[in-house]
């Protein structure tokens, strides 16, 4: 069994129960959006969590122990994302990519915004014309240094 195999199974397990991620988040004790990244294998669960991640999608003990095994981060399996909902992330930062970089060194200089000490929020924002996905990321900002 490998990593892909237990997010398969994860997926599987999710639908034949009828849970959603904010159930399984729930469960873990922490947000929906870290979680839901781990069931996809790009973050590490304690073995607490992925006991409590086994136990709810009834998952095999091997599955679990893979859920405590740092990942090879980034899933995507082409360089230019083909999904169109995942494109649209890829076209955001070719268009606003720059534009984030320079007001994020014009704001606090040199350096980069981090993915690790980072949280994010998605929640749906009703509006009249269409409902709108409302996306907040915090990432830590990291300064180059001298030496």
């Amino acid at each position: 069994m490998n990593r892909m195999d237990v997010v398969e199974a994860i997926l599987a397990a999710r639908l034949r129960k009828g849970l959603s991620w904010a159930d399984i988040a729930t469960a873990v004790g922490s947000s929906k959006e870290w979680v839901t990244a781990g069931c996809l294998g790009q973050m590490t669960f304690t073995p607490d969590q992925a006991a409590v991640v086994g136990d709810l999608l009834e998952l095999p003990a091997e599955a679990v122990r893979l859920l405590g095994v740092p990942p090879y981060r980034g899933s995507l399996p082409t360089a230019v994302p083909t999904d169109p909902l995942i494109y649209r992330f890829y076209e955001l930062v070719s268009v606003y990519g720059t534009t984030f970089k320079e007001l994020i060194h014009e704001e606090f200089g040199d350096g980069i915004m981090s993915a690790i000490d980072f949280r994010m929020d998605l929640v749906r924002e009703p509006d009249p014309a269409g409902d709108r996905v409302n996306i907040t990321m915090s990432g830590k900002f990291l300064p180059y240094r001298q030496y």
